[in-house]
């Protein structure tokens, strides 16, 4: 049950549907394939697909443009520190996100009628569907981020509704969450709507045609705090007791028997803050004429005679008595099951947990190898900790390598024991913090029901507690919690999604009656804590047999878990930590630092040139215009310059002229974006479109308007010659030589911050003040041969690999013309003063001469302004060091200094 071998490792990209993963071998891909995964998945993954490439065709024009955005441009958004960085959305997000857009308005799937057209499997039945409404499922991996989905289908739902005339959609949405931790994981998103303004579902006023950010009138309201009701525009965000149908009789903890306020199906509601209002929301959501249902964590919503199904029903039936209906209801989970393992027949999209490990979604799981598990003993004794002191002990040893490499960076790693009953809480508790001095004070102790979820009758705490409990369980990942380990029963279910746990342990005999997935289980050390890293990240998890019997039956959803030592004098799976050698004596790190000036920019682009940009100068050889039949010019498919994606589509018939605007608009963005250009854009169309009509083809100027010139501007042909030239123009105009340069400060190695890296082959060093030199995969293993060299060569006093944590880098201009920055790989002082920037190359690339001449530029640039110190520079193939390794480095520049590359 291996992945494909195609499938891709980054989250961003686009897989092809038979490279996605199915519970078979692949030699059972092309027979089985439909019929092993969710019955309505195969079909519609592969429709998706096709629509997707042909750039949404039949999906209204609201749709289109809202998707284009998401998907299709590119994002900067400001981080905390105010800088900007690029944003993109995974493709899970995406496909979620295109699936229930496609169905509803290209398919028009209204019913399970619909639905069942897609069905691959032929086993699925009409009365497998208990509702009467459109209601579709999107299975996500644990982390992968369900919420961001949620927030781009409300967005759509509201402008759908506002925009298209004969829209039956709605404007106000109800959000629903199985409980208060789930509810107050999505309050610190939408908030103050935050997520629709922080991350970019809204688009900007202007595209097309719309102003989307001052229509999006949306009144939050959570929970009772509601305020003034209009007829259209309100997200009601609560947890599921809050619409319960009102005719429910509320189990309390003042009843004789308390079996229904723990048992019942209905489940107990909150207490304390969550009802003190005379608010009825369940009244108000009834009695408005639009609404679209959206639940969180939706696998509770399993059972058509439970109240979640229900409360939702009745909604739709006092709807029905209005001439209306639920206009939609979308359910996002990562394990959408019934109790007896049988996926939802409405699930419409999935991506499953091995895919998310594979493209490092979230957290690698690994379990100890056999001779770990050996040197455990359940001990016979009476007391919960003395039974299982072995288990607690091996899980603080793990959890303590985690907490000392996160803790270099800035984060705390998180112990996380699930033990059997609320008895043994506290028992473990204290021991935890007498084994483990670090830990004093440092153990949080939840009870909670057999549910998972926090247990208000626990130990008899009072509201005011709870409230205290569930804040300090979702605040643990921060420095001012003094917390660093969690016991509970059960575990935190779903809503305890802090990001820092590293070390789960599992003190408890799963079974079958136990109606928990093992992906819940792992769930809650699944979510990554570093952002914008690549770095594999790990979770260990061990336990008793049966526990880790349990966590192995995740197998069947194609995850392979991997199996590592653990204990004393077992390193940790985890990425390595490069920092500055603090810690070793036999280091001095003033001798071995070394200082780098950091200059001003010699290159710079120059923005207002732009408006000298003349197409008539571009000297272009004109294409001819190739003749097309009518039925080629009925859909004509525009597709990106650089990585060939297709970006729309447009569809013509006779009716009237057509509107080229797109087509200019379409080519001068992608320049922008190509060349990263920031503004502009009102300078560049018109040139564009000049170009287009006066200079591109033979025998312009040609009518924009017709047909068959559309047509062969989507050639890629026209596209590269447009491209061409006006990248050469416009870097031409704008990218100016300063002339000279000036010292703004200095670089020191030893500020670097500690940083993650992959857990690949390293040096431990003895010239260099970082502790490991850790080789690039496609180096060729020539950076760590030439670390080595250097660490051995007398005349060196000093180096360092240039990581990206250092922050040296050059800008210089590509052989295209571009502006960019380059990042040369080692730093050297030698023993006479000399400082020595390195490139090393396994083989010559394009725009190595360029980066070469650069360097050279640098280094007498930075020897006349930084009066006292020398710079010079080498250039080391790997064919040619390998040949001619020589013994000290004075002899190195002598054989490679003048070395020119292919």
């Amino acid at each position: 049950m291996a992945l494909h071998p195609e499938f891709p490792s980054s989250p961003y990209a686009i897989p092809k549907p038979d490279q996605r993963w199915f519970p078979a071998s692949e030699d059972l891909r092309k027979t089985a394939y439909e019929n092993l995964l969710p019955p309505l998945v195969a079909k519609i993954r592969e429709e998706v697909s096709a629509w997707r490439d042909a750039g949404y065709p039949g999906a209204s024009g609201t749709s289109q443009a809202l998707l284009r955005w998401w998907f299709q441009t590119p994002h900067q958004v400001e981080q905390a520190d105010g800088t900007l960085t690029t944003f993109q959305y995974y493709f899970a997000q995406r496909e979620a996100v295109e699936t229930v857009i496609w169905l509803y308005d290209v398919k028009q799937a209204r019913d399970k009628y619909d639905l069942m057209r897609f069905d691959a499997s032929g086993s699925i039945s009409a009365n497998m569907f208990p509702e009467d409404w459109p209601r579709y499922v999107s299975k996500m991996a644990t982390g992968s981020g369900k919420t961001k989905v949620l927030s781009l289908l409300i967005a759509w739902c509201y402008f759908h509704k506002l925009y298209e005339p004969d829209s039956a959609l709605a404007r106000n949405m109800l959000l629903i969450a199985p409980n208060i931790i789930v509810l107050d994981r999505l309050r610190t998103d939408f908030d103050g709507l935050k997520i629709f303004f922080n991350d970019p579902v809204l688009p900007d006023n202007g595209h097309d045609g719309r102003n989307w950010r001052d229509d999006f009138q949306l009144t939050l309201h959570v929970q009772d705090q509601v305020r003034i009701v209009r007829p259209t525009g309100n997200l009601f965000l609560t947890n599921i007791h809050r619409v319960y149908l009102g005719d429910v009789t509320e189990p309390s903890l003042e009843d004789d028997d308390l079996r229904d306020y723990f048992l019942s199906p209905f489940g107990p509601k909150p207490v304390g803050k969550t009802t003190d209002s005379n608010t009825d929301l369940g009244e108000i959501v009834r009695e408005i004429d639009e609404l679209a249902v959206f639940n969180d964590e939706a696998h509770h919503v399993h059972d058509e005679r439970m109240a979640w199904f229900k409360s939702i029903q009745d909604i739709h039936h006092r709807m029905l008595q209005k001439d209306g209906r639920l206009s939609l209801q979308i359910d996002v989970t990562a394990t959408p099951k019934h109790n007896n393992g049988a996926i939802f027949v409405q699930t419409v999209s999935d991506y499953p947990l091995v895919e998310a490990i594979h493209q490092n979604v979230v957290k690698h799981p690994v379990l100890p190898d056999r001779a770990s598990i050996d040197r455990l003993e359940e001990q016979k004794s009476a007391l919960f900790t003395e039974r299982y002191a072995d288990y607690l002990q091996l899980g603080v040893e793990e959890w303590r390598k985690s907490y000392a490499e996160h803790e270099k960076l800035g984060k705390k790693a998180v112990l996380f024991v699930m033990v059997d009953d609320t008895r043994n809480c506290d028992e473990v508790g204290a021991h935890l913090e007498k084994i483990c001095p670090e830990l004093q004070g440092g153990v949080l102790v939840i009870h909670t029901k057999n549910n998972g979820e926090i247990s208000e009758a626990a130990s008899g705490k009072k509201n005011e507690e709870l409230v205290a409990l569930r804040k300090a369980s979702n605040s643990i990942d921060g420095w001012d919690s003094p917390y660093k380990a969690i016991v509970s029963v059960l575990m935190l279910k779903e809503g305890w999604d802090v990001r820092n746990v590293t070390t789960i342990v599992g003190l408890r005999a799963y079974t079958s009656k136990s109606n928990i997935l093992p992906e819940q289980t792992l769930g809650r050390g699944l979510r990554r804590m570093y952002f914008g890293s690549s770095a594999n990240e790990y979770v260990s998890v061990m336990g008793t047999q049966a526990f880790m019997d349990f966590v192995e039956t995740i197998k069947t959803e194609g995850v392979e878990l991997e199996h590592v030592p653990m204990g004393k004098g077992a390193e940790r799976k985890d990425s390595l930590v490069v920092e500055v050698d603090t810690g070793n004596p036999a280091k001095d790190l003033d001798a071995l630092d070394i200082a780098l000036p950091r200059l001003t920019r010699r290159y710079q682009r120059e923005y207002r040139d732009l408006a000298t940009l003349d197409p008539a100068g571009f000297y272009n050889v004109p294409l001819p215009l190739k003749p097309f039949t009518p039925a080629e010019t009925r859909q004509i498919v525009f597709k990106t310059m650089l990585d060939d994606n297709e970006h729309h589509s447009i569809e013509l018939d006779a009716s009237g002229p057509v509107d080229y605007r797109s087509v200019v608009a379409f080519f001068a963005r992608q320049l922008l974006k190509d060349l990263k250009l920031v503004g502009g854009y009102d300078l560049l169309y018109p040139r564009v479109r000049d170009f287009m009509r006066d200079h591109l083809f033979e025998g312009s100027p040609v009518d924009l308007e017709n047909p068959m010139v559309l047509r062969n501007l989507a050639e890629p042909a026209a596209g590269k010659l447009l491209f061409d030239n006006f990248t050469k123009a416009i870097n031409a105009l704008t990218v100016r030589d300063a002339g000279s340069v000036g010292i703004e400060g200095y670089l020191r190695l030893r500020d670097t911050r500690p940083f993650r890296t992959e857990n690949r082959p390293y040096l431990v060093p003895k010239r260099s003040l970082f502790n490991k030199i850790v080789g690039e995969p496609n180096a060729g293993g020539l950076e760590l041969a030439f670390a080595a060299f250097l660490d051995g060569a007398e005349d060196v006093a000093a180096f360092a690999k240039n990581y990206l944590a250092v922050g040296f880098k050059i800008d210089y201009v590509k052989a295209s013309g571009e502006l960019s920055n380059y990042v040369p790989d080692f730093i050297v002082r030698t023993t006479d003063g000399i400082v020595w920037i390195i490139e090393t190359k396994g083989r010559a690339e394009l725009d190595l001469p360029q980066k070469m001449q650069r360097l050279a530029g640098w280094c007498a640039d930075a020897t006349a302004a930084d009066a006292g110190t020398v710079y010079r520079f080498v250039y080391v193939d790997q064919a040619g060091f390998e040949k001619h390794r020589p013994a000290t480095f004075a002899a190195l520049p002598a054989s490679f200094r003048d070395y020119q590359p292919g």
